[in-house]
């Protein structure tokens, strides 16, 4: 848990940082608020980086390519970018392998949580090293 003068560093789910930012209105906004806002310290890595640039571009969500830039400049620069180790930190089994860069992001940039909707990754939250929360969980302990 963080000290009450830092701010939380967190890994978020590319599920949920994508609903945050395309849904400007919807009930993540205030996540993005509050990473905007300085109150919390998204981290990514090139892989977490990627996918998110991946799924931007989904022909579903119909966002040009000046839409995702726009989007990418709603997020990127307010994140801490963590060079991952040439050996990646052992994780927890996880159903899910594309799950796996998330859990080793929270590892290696000493996150103090791991934010996300996915059962995947919540199911292991008694076997991780930081907490696995879900959004709203993680909204209410900003707001605290």
């Amino acid at each position: 848990m963080p000290s009450a003068q830092s701010k939380p560093r967190f890994v978020i789910d590319t599920n949920l940082a994508l609903s945050a930012l395309v849904f400007s209105q919807g009930r993540l906004s205030s996540l993005r608020i509050a990473w905007q806002s300085k109150q919390c310290q998204p981290l990514i890595s090139t892989v977490t980086a990627a996918e998110l640039i991946r799924v931007l571009a989904y022909p579903k969500f119909k966002l040009t390519a000046a839409d995702q830039q726009e989007l990418l400049a709603d997020y990127l620069p307010y994140c801490t970018t963590v060079r991952m180790p040439t050996k990646l930190p052992a994780t927890p089994n996880c159903r899910d392998k594309f799950d796996l860069p998330f859990l080793q992001l929270a590892i290696a940039g000493k996150a103090d949580y791991l934010v996300t909707g996915d059962q995947d990754l919540l199911c292991l939250a008694d076997q991780f090293a930081c907490p696995i929360i879900t959004a709203d969980q993680f909204i209410t302990t900003l707001n605290t």
